[in-house]
């Protein structure tokens, strides 16, 4: 498995668990419609959280947040509308970001944007 990968999936299990210590329910993770995924879709509130996970190991070329562009951001809507036609009793959804940058062994910071875009 490449570094970029391990990097990716372990920020994903540091997501997860962020999101529960904050009171979220996890429904799925790595939830796929097609060719489009959702890192994790959460719920909290009786609302459905699209949860996009960027992380990175240094901020030289920008932050994880800036990554989730405008093409990205439409591909996740798609797979919203997807996730909510096939399970509708939820009529609320929002679209999160957890940026994660690992420091080092187990250090790490994430930043949690909550209603992202949309």
């Amino acid at each position: 498995m490449s570094k970029h990968s391990e990097i990716g999936i372990k920020g994903e299990h540091l997501a997860e668990e962020f999101l529960l210590n904050k009171g979220y329910s996890i429904l799925n993770r790595n939830w796929r419609s097609g060719r489009k995924e959702v890192d994790i879709v959460a719920l909290i509130d009786n609302i459905v959280v699209i949860v996009e996970v960027k992380t990175r190991s240094a901020t030289m070329f920008g932050f994880p947040e800036e990554a989730v562009n405008a093409k990205k951001q439409q591909h996740l809507r798609i797979a919203a509308e997807a996730y909510l036609l096939q399970n509708p009793g939820y009529l609320n959804a929002r679209f999160d970001i957890v940026s994660i940058v690992i420091k080092g062994g187990n250090e790490y910071e994430i930043i949690h944007f909550e209603s992202a875009f949309y």
